[in-house]
């Protein structure tokens, strides 16, 4: 019996401090957070990302019952507000907020992070499609008229991005080698800044998703030629696809996500996963989505991860194919 009993109490002190471990992950779940969160967001204020950023930061904000305080870490594509995020402390109190760009940057450069060993995916909770829009100075009605136009000038038109090797720039690149036109590419540090030059005549187009732009083509101040989707936007509707306008079969979106630093613990990716997924279930939060052009698209942290590494893949091929290289 007490060689029983001397077998019996190792395993009866690792069920103690297994179930010790498990409420104290409980617990440390349950106090997260116990001060204010912050979201970075590699990318100038105004633009989309930090557009769609903002709207889950308020709203986690209501739902985690501390605030989340967007940071915009501006910079290289979107490269140094990342890095500080796969740097940052894991403790759930640094997270990253970033778009598509993010499985653009490995297949352009070498990265100062890995952008799947560095870091948690979240949850996926939105996308949206671009739309090619150019200043009302660009002879062009149609994009088959712009497409003309371009071929006509080689050389003489210049495009905006938020920076080398952002969405933009991937998706203005895609363009240009599907449609066979050559124009030249302008790199700014942000979406916002790109919008104002746009506006400004200083450059005379860009691909953008819709909320960085919707409000200046309402107004008139910008031309919308066609929308990178297969299928028209309900926020565009007389806005036709590129697909259907001129080059059949094209089709590219944009999405946003949220990141957190690797070894950042399981209980809270979970808790802010399961909070991302009931907030953008609210009608509220669909109809501030929808007045942003963006449609709520989740992907929970277990099915993001694998879409990431699909997504570093595919544009891997793209940029070969192509031959793009940072300047």
């Amino acid at each position: 019996m007490k060689n029983l009993l001397r077998s019996l109490l190792p395993l009866s002190m690792a069920a103690a401090l297994s179930a010790t471990a498990l409420s104290t992950t409980a617990l440390a779940a349950d106090a997260y957070p116990a001060r204010p969160i912050r979201l970075i967001v590699p990318f100038t204020a105004g633009g989309a990302a930090d557009v769609v950023g903002r709207l889950i930061a308020g709203k986690l904000s209501e739902r985690l019952g501390r605030p989340m305080i967007v940071d915009n870490r501006t910079g290289a594509g979107g490269v140094i507000g990342t890095d500080m995020v796969a740097k940052a402390t894991p403790d759930g109190y640094t997270l990253g907020f970033v778009p598509a760009s993010f499985t653009m940057q490995p297949a352009l450069q070498k990265l100062p992070y890995d952008a799947i060993k560095s870091f948690i995916p979240v949850s996926r909770v939105g996308k949206g499609a671009f739309v090619l829009v150019v200043n009302p100075s660009v002879p062009a009605s149609t994009l088959k008229e712009f497409i003309a136009h371009v071929k006509q000038n080689p050389g003489k038109l210049f495009f905006g991005t938020a920076g080398a090797g952002s969405t933009a720039h991937m998706f203005i690149e895609l363009f240009k080698l599907q449609a066979g036109v050559d124009f030249n590419v302008v790199h700014f540090k942000g979406g916002n800044q790109q919008v104002t030059d746009m506006l400004g005549g200083h450059t005379h187009g860009t691909m953008i998703s819709l909320p960085a732009v919707r409000p200046h083509i309402v107004a008139g101040k910008l031309r919308a030629l066609g929308t990178t989707a297969l299928q028209r936007s309900v926020f565009l509707p007389d806005v036709p696809t590129i697909a259907e306008a001129a080059i059949p079969g094209f089709e590219t979106i944009v999405w946003w996500g949220m990141l957190a630093p690797r070894g950042t613990p399981a209980a809270v990716v979970s808790r802010l996963d399961s909070e991302i997924k009931a907030a953008l279930g609210l009608d509220d939060v669909r109809k501030m989505f929808a007045n942003q052009g963006v449609e709520p698209d989740y992907l929970g942290s277990a099915g993001f991860a694998p879409f990431i590494k699909g997504e570093i893949s595919s544009w891997t091929r793209v940029v070969e194919k192509g031959q793009i290289k940072l300047e």
